[in-house]
């Protein structure tokens, strides 16, 4: 039996910590919140898409960053295990689009509970980790003509609290998440942690964020959600991604869940111009939608050109359309020429949104960055810098596009952790 202590009462924090007390381990977590997992909370919309019903191959695909570093956790622990897992605690589940995974009851509370309930025989502690307690470890000496083979500089004895009380352990596991969402407790603490141990840091940036435009149409039709709509991304105009769901126009740019897919598509914008495009109506081509603004502006002659938009377009786009459109507002429907549908079609099409950054820290999903997956054992999340130390979860420089992707790296992370624990630490 090992002394276990995890940092970090998250997804992954929970998943390690009921894993391990599971295999007999005496299991401590630190949590510096006085309300554990609340990330998952605001997760998939307040829903929780927990994981993604796919095979590892396919969920490698949708990896954005260091796929390979999860090829053995994954495989040990993959979508269907999650699935299980969380049935066998009480969460009935559903598959919906995109092989998304979410608890019937549409309830991210109830997963908080569930990791909570088999976290339980693990004790909570609510404290911070202020600094690890290294302490060093001899190196080999070198055999003659050969160079020595170096090993972890430090073992890992435990953690100094924020409260001041030190808490000594066989092993400790950072699971502090990110810098997402910093309300809900990901403060970065876990960066800082791992630097004390020598790591290399991947400077942490938002990802799964909302978009700033500087576009006035915007502002003018904020609050406005989007469905059924198809989104392209355009990196110094050529097409690097594209994906039909749903949006919302913000009073900074744009948010929904199309963006924030296309959001981690994004590069060095310092390098490369944005935007993107929406087809407002992706279901009709373009002489099918031709057909249906004349259809529609001979059933309404003799309104003005914005009321003869009222079947085709929300009500707070209408005007914005009508000025992009550039005709004459008292243009009445019959009046309209083929030329100016034509613009019109074009217009519904291709309606264009210049990106002008990525949304802030506190606001994005997840963060990409984080501890260097170089440093740390793929296999068993063990670092190579310092023995005893671990890393799971959103810390890892490591991160999937949106879909349940992220939530299954922290599982899987986590439990390959606690499958290297029943195997005895060394």
């Amino acid at each position: 039996m090992a002394e276990v202590l995890i940092v970090g009462a998250g997804a992954a924090g929970l998943m390690a910590a009921g894993a391990a007390a599971r295999r007999g381990h005496a299991v401590t977590v630190l949590e510096h919140t006085d309300k554990p997992a609340q990330k998952i909370l605001v997760t998939g919309k307040g829903r929780c898409n927990l994981t993604n019903a796919c095979d590892e191959e396919e969920f490698l695909r949708h990896v954005r960053t260091n796929p390979r570093f999860l090829y053995s956790s994954l495989c040990a622990f993959p979508p269907a295990k999650t699935m299980e897992l969380f049935e066998s605690l009480g969460v009935a589940l559903k598959v919906e689009r995109g092989r998304r995974v979410f608890p019937v009851s549409d309830k991210a509370a109830e997963v908080r509970q569930a990791l909570l309930d088999y976290a339980a025989g693990a004790r909570l502690v609510h404290d911070g980790a202020a600094s690890l307690l290294l302490e060093p470890l001899p190196q080999p000496e070198a055999l003659p003509g050969k160079k020595a083979k170096k090993g972890p500089a430090f073992r890992c004895a435990g953690v100094r609290g924020t409260s001041g009380q030190s808490y000594r352990a066989d092993c400790v596991l950072v699971a502090t998440g990110g810098l997402s969402y910093p309300v809900t407790g990901s403060t970065g603490d876990g960066y800082k942690l791992a630097r004390q141990a020598g790591h290399t840091i991947v400077e942490p940036v938002p990802s799964l964020v909302s978009l700033v435009s500087h576009d006035p149409d915007c502002k003018k039709m904020m609050g406005l959600a989007l469905k059924n709509v198809k989104l392209t991304l355009f990196e110094d105009g050529k097409a690097v991604w594209d994906e039909q769901g749903e949006m919302l126009f913000t009073h900074f740019g744009i948010s929904g869940p199309l963006t924030l897919s296309a959001s981690s598509h994004l590069g060095d914008m310092k390098k490369h111009r944005y935007h993107v495009e929406i087809d407002l109506k992706p279901a009709l081509g373009e002489e099918q939608l031709y057909d249906r603004i004349t259809r529609d502006f001979a059933l309404l002659a003799n309104h003005a050109a914005q009321g003869a938009l009222v079947k085709l377009l929300p009500a707070s786009m209408q005007p914005v359309m009508v000025a992009r459109w550039g005709i004459d507002p008292a243009t009445r429907a019959n009046q309209i020429t083929r030329e100016q549908k034509r613009e019109l079609v074009r217009l519904c099409k291709h309606w264009t949104v210049s990106i002008d950054g990525r949304g802030d820290l506190a606001h994005a999903v997840i963060t990409s960055g984080g501890v260097s997956v170089r440093e740390v054992d793929p296999r068993t999340m063990e670092s190579k810098k310092a023995a005893g130390l671990y890393f799971a979860g959103e810390v890892l420089d490591v991160d999937a596009y949106t879909g349940g992707y992220n939530l299954q790296i922290a599982f899987c992370t986590a439990q390959a952790f606690a499958a290297h624990l029943c195997g005895g630490l060394k």
